[in-house]
């Protein structure tokens, strides 16, 4: 008698969990497709500058909101890899708001120690140019939802400047390297 009472009460609460959890289930996959998430768009990684000690490199990235109040954006973490081996690594400094239904741009600058530059370069180039792959985690606390993160990997080559061109001064940067027409 104790074991088909026990076989009972076993039944009813797998019965009661399964018909409670797919409920819960069915909530948080309507919430998920109905919930507007901000887009991350990397445009392009560029060298800045060149240093006796690094080269810092600037990643364009556009974000849009998609609601009508400001998202502040909680972090923005950044992993910086060639052939398989990390670069750089760090987290932007306060990064601040994305504007209401606007597209928001940034830029993310990455500092490579010349060391591992001139190691990647023995291994991988003769041409100056790096492959590159950079992985950004972005992370944004909406209101009433909580936080959201949004990552992103793209993959590239970067185009090392000569030692002609970074004595001389190589090519002219375009004026309008801010502007909404390079971005996109």
């Amino acid at each position: 008698m104790d074991e088909f009472l026990g076989k009972a009460v076993n039944f009813v609460e797998e019965a009661v969990t399964q018909t409670v959890m797919s409920q819960v289930h069915f909530i948080e996959e309507t919430v998920a497709k109905v919930v507007k998430k901000p887009e991350v768009t990397l445009h392009d990684v560029i060298v800045q500058s060149v240093s006796f000690d690094s080269i810092t490199l600037l990643a364009k990235v556009s974000v849009s909101n998609p609601y009508l109040t400001p998202i502040p954006i909680g972090e923005v973490n950044y992993i910086l890899k060639s052939a398989d081996s990390v670069m750089a690594s760090g987290k932007m400094a306060d990064p601040g708001l994305l504007m209401p239904l606007n597209l928001t741009l940034l830029v993310i600058e990455v500092k490579v120690p010349y060391s591992v530059v001139i190691t990647i370069l023995r291994d991988v180039s003769t041409e100056w140019a790096i492959e590159y792959e950079l992985q950004l985690c972005f992370t944004f606390d909406i209101p009433v939802i909580g936080d959201i993160t949004i990552p992103i990997t793209e993959k590239g080559v970067i185009k090392l400047p000569t030692i002609s061109e970074f004595l001389i001064g190589g090519e002219k940067e375009d004026k309008d390297w801010f502007s909404l027409k390079n971005w996109i």
